[in-house]
């Protein structure tokens, strides 16, 4: 059960000039939930939502999903109690057999019936699982795992969610129990060690869900159905930054300009040092004639960011255009240092190696770039130019 580190994905929103719009990150306000203002919502402004948004929607059960708990996660369970037997089960290569897509956030029975998901969608899928057995569930954000990645003019930050099975108290249990609690996470084993957590609320979890479907259906041009999304994960959990952040993205590329604003200066009060709400805020000052206001913040920005992500890459793909491979792949190196699991680093870098001649270096990236994508694809796409490249090697 690979998950290649990312999920809840959030929106940074951009144009192809790097950073005019940008999403917001994973996290949690600690301040206490209070309802968002009525003004930050333009409902009028909005078609009716396609689809339905019903949150509780995300956990809902199958058939297929409660026969497999009769059926497999009962064997497993003949001689462990319910919590192993459902951590087996689903780590049993002959059963589920797993795999991470980030192509879009499911349901749990989406996922289930996919057999794939983001980490997201394979923790809705596992606490599902879970609740129906009746088991104590607790949700943990993973400190310190965001990174970022782009589609066409549309950036995304990523951060990392799991999951912890808790045993019941029993009155008269004292001392410590190593087997108390079970923690579920789709990472490889070895990923875990020195993990950071901070433990967040099924509303919490419900809101990332909402939220990235409003991610990935703006990113697919739906803004209707995406505003609507988007306004339901506000309501969920409205200690929840990334949704407000979500939600100005929406109104400014529907036109919608000072109710962007206004949503965007909203988050902004709560997270003052927010990077990614300063950049769209300017942009949306921009948007309003205000440039002298957007001009201030930038400044702002400028001194807690001074290089934002994907700042070496794009150095480099200009470098690329010039012919200048060398100092192209320079360029990859430094950004596949501040991250080295995003896929496109590796590919760019790819590129760079074979205008050089240095095939095998140009092949060692497309494997990485193959291991560390995201969806089948995306996958497909990089082992297919590796077999080009290897094929043009033998000749």
């Amino acid at each position: 059960m690979k998950c290649i580190r990312r999920v809840s994905a959030q929106l940074r929103l951009g144009f192809l000039s790097p950073l005019l719009l940008c999403a917001a990150i994973a996290g949690c306000a600690t301040t206490p939930a209070t309802p968002p203002p009525p003004d930050l919502f333009n409902d009028a402004s909005f078609a009716a939502p396609a689809v339905p948004v019903d949150p509780q929607q995300a956990f809902a059960m199958s058939e297929a999903m409660r026969y497999y708990l009769r059926v497999d996660v009962a064997r497993e369970a003949r001689n462990k109690n319910p919590r192993r037997a459902l951590a087996e089960a689903l780590r049993n290569r002959s059963g589920l057999q797993l795999e991470y897509d980030a192509a879009m956030t499911r349901t749990a029975a989406q996922a289930f019936d996919a057999r794939s998901g983001n980490c997201l969608s394979l923790v809705l899928m596992t606490a599902a699982l879970a609740k129906e057995m009746g088991l104590d569930v607790h949700y943990q954000l993973v400190l310190g795992e965001e990174s970022w990645s782009r589609s066409g003019g549309m950036y995304f930050v990523a951060g990392h969610v799991n999951l912890a099975l808790e045993r019941r108290a029993v009155s008269n249990t004292v001392g410590y129990d190593a087997d108390a609690i079970l923690l579920i996470d789709f990472l490889p084993g070895e990923d875990l060690a020195g993990q950071r957590t901070q433990q967040i609320s099924e509303a919490t979890i419900l809101a990332m869900y909402l939220n990235n479907r409003a991610a990935e259906t703006m990113a697919s041009g739906e803004l209707d159905q995406a505003y609507w999304y988007a306004r339901a994960a506000i309501l969920q959990d409205p200690t929840f930054a990334g949704a407000f952040n979500t939600l100005g993205i929406i109104q400014l590329r529907h036109g919608d300009t000072e109710p962007a604003r206004r949503t965007l200066a909203y988050a902004l009060e709560r997270s003052p040092s927010n990077t990614v709400l300063l950049s769209n805020l300017a942009q949306a000052l921009d948007g309003l004639g205000r440039a002298g206001e957007a001009q201030l913040l930038r400044r702002k920005l400028l001194a807690l960011q001074p290089e934002p992500p994907f700042h070496f890459f794009n150095l480099g793909q200009r470098a690329m255009e010039a012919a200048d491979y060398q100092e192209a792949a320079r360029l990859f190196k430094r950004e596949i240092a501040r991250d080295p699991y995003y896929h496109e680093f590796h590919f760019w870098l790819a590129q760079a190696y074979a205008r050089m001649g240095q095939l095998a270096q140009a092949g060692r990236q497309l494997e990485l770039a193959m291991d560390n994508s995201t969806t089948r694809g995306e996958h497909g796409l990089y082992a297919a130019k590796l077999q080009r490249l290897r094929a043009a090697g033998a000749h």
